[in-house]
């Protein structure tokens, strides 16, 4: 197997210690960067993981729970500091699994989360239900496929930053998420940051570090 480079000081610069991206990865070598990991922080997430991967890693670290709509595998979580609240939405149910993503890495990282799913705009009132919860929040991640207007709905409703995710949810002309990451690039509302088509953990990790208790 090929000599593993973990960067066991991430997690001193960072706030949380390396994640694995298991695809294009061996079990053998998932296991053995989770297994090195946990022992270094006493934590770690294991993201895209298919089932089978978790049995693999989950044989090595007993603790470990497999987030299955978000297909992540984690082992403990971070301190709590529930001080600011993280909304995760989603436009519709089949963009649920990178809503999930975002959802489950903020949460590894100690941050309260609350859930907003199926709140797109074909039924605009969806999310207009929710503009309590929404303006509660200290920071947004709003996840969407098809055209993408989401986030740009909700950015116009809140004085909050919103992380739009553009994701592979559509048909033909929506070109496996590029319509929407244009969408969100060119929203004429203001406060959103962009990350690529379906990031679910890069928008968490931004997220994570906007809500971070020194900001509060």
């Amino acid at each position: 197997m090929i000599e593993l480079r973990i960067d066991h000081e991430r997690e001193e610069r960072c706030g949380f210690p390396e994640v694995v991206f298991a695809p294009g990865k061996t079990t053998e070598q998932i296991v053995a960067a989770a297994a090195e990991i946990t022992a270094h922080s006493g934590k770690v997430l294991v993201t895209r993981a298919t089932p089978e991967q978790y049995e693999a890693v989950r044989a090595q670290l007993p603790e470990a729970l497999y987030h299955e709509k978000a297909r992540i595998i984690a082992v403990g979580t971070s301190a709590e500091h529930p001080e600011g609240m993280i909304v995760v939405a989603c436009a519709g149910t089949a963009d649920i699994p990178v809503a999930e993503e975002a959802a489950v890495t903020a949460e590894a990282h100690g941050a309260a989360v609350l859930r907003l799913y199926d709140i797109g705009i074909a039924g605009v009132h969806r999310a207009l239900e929710h503009l309590d919860e929404l303006r509660c929040a200290r920071v947004i991640v709003a996840v969407a496929g098809m055209e993408g207007a989401l986030p740009s709905l909700i950015a116009g409703l809140v004085d909050v930053p919103v992380i739009a995710v553009p994701t592979s949810v559509g048909y033909g002309a929506h070109f496996a998420g590029l319509t929407p990451l244009l969408t969100m690039l060119n929203s004429c509302a203001s406060g959103i940051g962009v990350v690529n088509i379906d990031n679910g953990f890069g928008a968490a990790e931004l997220a994570c570090r906007i809500n971070q208790p020194k900001w509060l």
